[in-house]
This record gives structure tokens, sequence and C-alpha cells, in this order.
């Protein structure tokens, strides 16, 4: 990749503060994601592999907890990829890739890895191809290593609750929105469009996702932790729950 100029710390913030509006909760799940990680490798050295990472999320917190750890980012997106690039400043190795693809595994840099964590992405992917996918993962882990998943994962146990909560969520994001404390995510790519440096990377974008991505696709919690056991591994669970969004854990 070609590094571009770009103030990498304005623009992660930018990120960020636009997603928190989405996930107020954000970090709560990026730390329960890093400290099964941790638990896994307990004080030895963690090899892991950040799928469908942006701009570096979890690759930037997982340097932040352990600087000696080797992190593989995977993503398509040429705009967050760049952005990912220019934050992780060589810490990390990045992997443009297309994850509907199954021979996207070939292009990773280690064969196995501790743990591979995801998080508000997969659910781009739809059912058939997520449930192959976990499959894949499974074959990248070592036995013992850990995925995690976190997005929106219904629970099919509360759900007038759950449609209240989400309301709620919607009625706050939509105040922040107009009171331009954060970008929505329509907002943000306009203003990545105008930006000099990741303007071209945006029009490259449109090319990589001439539709736009596919529609989201968020079966319940249950599914995930079927799909996952049915792919081989050997323990599946839900790890983190806040409201509609859940992470979930497996053991290879």
């Amino acid at each position: 990749m070609t590094p571009y100029l770009v103030d990498a710390g304005a623009w992660q913030e930018s990120w960020d503060r636009q997603q928190e509006a989405y996930l107020p909760d954000r970090e709560h799940r990026f730390a329960a994601l890093l400290d099964a990680a941790d638990a896994v490798t307990g004080d030895g050295p963690l090899r892991l592999l950040d799928l469908a990472g942006g701009t570096g999320s979890i690759s930037l917190r997982a340097l932040a907890r352990r600087p000696d750890a080797q992190v593989t980012l995977v993503d398509l997106d040429p705009v967050l990829l760049t952005l990912a690039e220019a934050s992780l400043s060589g810490r990390a190795t990045l992997v443009a890739t297309d994850l509907n693809r199954p021979e996207w595994t070939a292009a990773l840099p280690h064969r196995e890895y501790d743990a591979v964590l995801t998080a508000t992405a997969l659910h781009w992917l739809d059912g058939p191809r997520l449930a192959e996918l976990y499959r894949e993962i499974h074959g990248c882990l070592r036995p013992g290593g850990v995925f995690v998943n976190a997005d929106h994962m219904p629970g099919d146990t509360l759900p007038t609750l759950t449609a209240q909560l989400t309301a709620r969520a919607r009625q706050r994001r939509t105040a922040r929105h107009a009171a331009g404390a954060a970008a929505s995510w329509a907002g943000w790519w306009e203003q990545a469009a105008a930006d000099p440096a990741l303007g071209p990377l945006v029009e490259k974008r449109r090319q990589v996702y001439p539709t736009g991505h596919s529609p989201e696709w968020t079966p319940p919690a249950q599914w995930h932790l079927d799909a996952l056991r049915a792919a081989g591994f050997r323990e599946a669970g839900v790890l983190w729950r806040n409201g509609a969004d859940a992470a979930v854990a497996a053991l290879a």
C-alpha cells in the first residue's frame, strides 16, 4: 500500500466519534475482545488477526496493551486501510483481501493465530457465507486459540425491552448528529470524499463496492453459536452483551 499524506490522528478521532454515536459502549466491547485474547495467551506472546479491521481500532488498542504483539489486519476498504497504515506506522502487517472469497486466508503472513477478533463488521456477509467464514477462521487458529465477534446480535428472550433500548439509542444518536457532536455514517464519508488525500481513495472505494455493501444481516446470537459449533469450535458462548449487541466467543 502507498502511504498518503493524511492526519491519521485527526481522522482516527473523527472515526471514533462517528462510531461511538452508533455504539456508545464501543470501548467496553473492545475490552471484552482483548481480555479474551489475553486470557488464552497469558504472559506469552500474542499473535493476533484483526479481521475486517478497518482503520485499526482493535489493532491500536491491542498494541497499546501488548506492544510486542504480532498483529495482522485484514480489510478490503482502501480508505480505511490507508488510515490504518498511517496510524499503525509499521507495527502491524496489513493485508488487502476480500472475506467474501474463501482464498482470503492465502494472503495471511502466518499459518496460525492465538486470537482472531472482529467487531461490527461481519454483518455485511450473508448467512451461508458467514457460516463458511467461521470454518475458515477455525482453520486460522492454533488449538486453544480464541475467536470473538462483536456485533448487533439481538437476543430472543427480551424482544420488547430490546426494541425499547434500540429506540432509545436511536434517539440519542439522532440528537448527537443534530448537535454536530459526531458525523453520521454518510456524513463521515462525505467529509472523506472532500479531503484532498482521501478523496481519490473514496472514488476507488466506490469501484470496490459499486452497489455499496450488502444489506446488513443480523441474526440472534444463538445463530452464531450454532454456526460456530458446526464450524468445529469446541466451545462457544456469549462473552459480552449490552441490549441488542453481543460478542460471541469460541475456542478452537
